[in-house]
């Protein structure tokens, strides 16, 4: 049985096993005082340390050296210590870092959001959302690159690309051979193939689930609707890959399934990876066992259709006849 610690992250105390990260111990107690991570993938070995959007105060390092840590940390890449105590959204150091580090990571990023398939689900737009400015101060000339296709399903935007690393890591680890990664250095650094070699494996379509932007996007889904016009259900099939569970989120439009996705947890990770079989080429009721709506979170614009949950007008509410003839309606109209 492992060591656990102690650990107070804005006023609240947990314990967690040690050598838990402080962006861990602090989904541990849910809510707002998680900090946001745009690299980190609880999935991916090596993942974090990259975006800097989850940094933190550490105001005591422990019981035993209660000395605060000079400098703000990446909650994704410090483990805590028994007493140690972190300062996240109550801090103001850190929200003004914060708001620095999203400025910069939108310093290159077009204002794609009205024509990108990401919106609506997109990690950078809501932190643009809660800490970017109304406009940049960037003065010089934005570095932009054309859109490459790097697979026969996936296209790659290289301009709104945040250098997560995420796809990389993925195809490291969860496929047999990985063909694109970072290319150059510094500023002049990319996301690429080898002399434009195509990403073609069975789990090559992971990497646009991981993808926190829209740099990497389904071809097979482009301009074909916004995520919250769309209703996501779960559902399964047995899968002849091996690795493979079969266990997706369909999204429909009527009775279409205009795409498939892997299943994402409250913190926006997939769950478990899937293969391109089920992924691009199972997009008929028929294929799967439909199981139930997705849970959407309530801040999310996905949830806005409210096609969850029956919420019945108040007037029908004491009336248990409107209730259930209401119930009848709603499975007369609503299409999954």
């Amino acid at each position: 049985m492992s060591e656990k610690v102690k650990v107070t992250i804005d006023g609240i105390t947990v314990e967690v096993d040690n050598g838990t990260t402080i962006l861990n111990a602090a989904r541990q107690i849910g809510g707002d005082i998680v900090p946001p991570a745009m690299c980190y993938y609880s999935k991916l070995q090596g993942s974090g340390g990259k975006c800097r959007t989850c940094i933190v105060k550490v105001t005591k390092g422990s019981e035993k050296d209660p000395r605060p840590m000079p400098k703000l940390v990446a909650s994704c890449r410090t483990t805590v210590m028994d007493g140690m105590e972190v300062l996240n959204i109550t801090s103001p150091e850190v929200l003004e870092a914060r708001a620095g580090v999203v400025e910069i990571l939108l310093i290159n990023h077009p204002l794609d959001c009205p024509v990108c398939d990401q919106a609506g689900e997109c990690d950078l737009q809501n932190l643009g959302y809660e800490h970017g400015l109304q406009k940049t101060r960037y003065e010089f000339e934005r570095r932009t690159f054309e859109r490459i296709d790097i697979g026969d399903k996936i296209q790659l935007h290289m301009n709104r690309c945040i250098l997560c690393y995420r796809c990389v890591f993925t195809a490291d680890q969860i496929t047999n051979k990985r063909v694109h990664g970072i290319l150059n250095r510094g500023d002049h650094s990319e996301i690429s193939t080898y002399i434009q070699q195509a990403v073609d494996n069975d789990f090559s379509g992971n990497v646009i689930d991981v993808c926190p932007v829209g740099a990497l996007t389904d071809r097979t889904f482009r301009f074909k609707n916004r995520v919250w016009f769309t209703k996501p259900v779960d559902a399964h099939r047995d899968c002849d890959h091996e690795k493979c569970n079969g266990k997706v989120t369909l999204w429909y439009k009527g009775a279409d399934v205009l795409r498939v996705t892997a299943r994402k947890d409250q913190f926006g990770e997939v769950e478990e990876f899937i293969c391109n079989t089920c992924r691009f080429d199972k997009k008929a009721t028929a294929d799967w066992v439909i199981e139930h709506p997705t849970h959407i979170d309530d801040t999310s614009v996905i949830a806005s259709n409210h096609y969850e949950t029956l919420k019945p007008l108040h007037v029908i509410q004491p009336n248990e006849a409107l209730q259930a003839a209401n119930e009848i309606e709603l499975h007369k109209t609503v299409k999954y």
